[in-house]
């Protein structure tokens, strides 16, 4: 059997730390109530000349070398975005640019915080098509740019990253297991931008409104986040006939350690399987997954034949898992 697997990781992030106690000074709040709520010390922010696509190419050249695979080999490039350099073209075209891999069709996705999982899925149905052999998946974020630094109700909460991993197809047991995507539109006002889309415009009446800026009901999200990753988990588990207790290592989208912790607990697993870089990178929407996968993996905390699940829930609403054999 055809299996899409993981060869290479790679992630980058800026420079730049914004601290709790920066927020501080911006804002009505305490390093103490954003740790204690949010479970987020830090997160990086992208300086002047930094873009979605600086970030994603740094990333996938990285796991490229990981993977010791040329950009030339590529087939696909798919970049996971809310926050493209530009409406269009794809930020995937300009990373293909970047890298030289001439022969790639590059396309961005937009499932918010799910869209890695999204993106990973998509590039697994590829391989296993026959339609590609290799491919990048990127997720990458400079949600620094849409955020009201004036708002501590999402201020607090993101940052600025990307991840990417190299896919190819192999023979054998290990790689992509299944993937599992859903969504509900319902809910699309729980968390979205309201500006810069042909309903609003990016005209001055926008930007008077502030609509440029993300806007989200925290704790509506909250709720509906642990039900569904918790369902899309064990949709995973079953499909494939594990147990939790299977997982070597659970990555979860990092966007509450309160959600995070609650999900663990919900599947019965103990925080040495559960990996958490929140607190050094606060929420960075599509890119929180394979930028904490890439430290885990070349931390040694995956190891060959391991069981990885990842699990993803953002705005749309989008929430989806895969799981891997390592």
């Amino acid at each position: 059997m055809t299996r899409t697997r993981i060869t290479g990781t790679g992630s980058a992030v800026p420079e730049n730390i914004r601290t709790n106690f920066d927020l501080e000074k911006m804002v009505d709040t305490t390093d103490e109530w954003i740790t204690t709520r949010t479970g987020i010390r830090e997160r990086r922010i992208a300086a002047e000349g930094e873009y979605t696509s600086t970030f994603a190419t740094r990333a996938a050249e990285r796991a490229l070398e990981m993977a010791g695979v040329a950009a030339e080999e590529i087939d696909l490039i798919i970049v996971a975005t809310i926050t493209a350099d530009f409406p269009f073209p794809a930020t995937a075209c300009l990373v293909q640019s970047n890298l030289g891999a001439k022969k790639a069709a590059a396309f961005d996705i937009a499932a918010a915080c799910s869209g890695f999982v999204y993106g990973l899925s998509i590039a697994d149905n590829a391989i296993r098509g026959g339609t590609a052999r290799k491919a990048l998946v990127i997720g990458a974020e400079v949600l620094s740019r849409i955020i009201d630094w004036t708002d501590r109700n999402t201020c607090l909460l993101f940052g600025d990253g990307a991840g990417a991993v190299v896919v190819e197809a192999c023979e054998g047991e290990r790689g992509i297991l299944s993937t599992h995507l859903h969504s509900d539109g319902s809910y699309w006002e729980l968390l979205y931008q309201p500006g810069c889309g042909s309903r609003n415009p990016a005209v001055q009446q926008t930007l008077d409104e502030r609509k440029i800026f993300l806007v989200m009901q925290g704790n509506e999200v909250f709720k509906l986040a642990v039900r569904a990753m918790e369902d899309a988990a064990l949709q995973a588990l079953e499909t494939n006939r594990l147990t939790p207790s299977d997982i070597s290592i659970f990555i979860p989208h990092q966007a509450n350690r309160r959600i995070i912790d609650a999900i663990g607990k919900r599947l019965g697993l103990g925080a040495d399987k559960v990996y958490v870089n929140l607190d050094r990178y606060g929420n960075t929407s599509a890119a929180s997954i394979p930028l904490a996968l890439d430290e885990a993996n070349r931390g040694g905390r995956i190891n060959e034949g391991d069981i990885v699940l990842f699990d993803a829930f953002g705005g749309g609403l989008t929430w989806g898992s895969a799981l891997v054999r390592w």
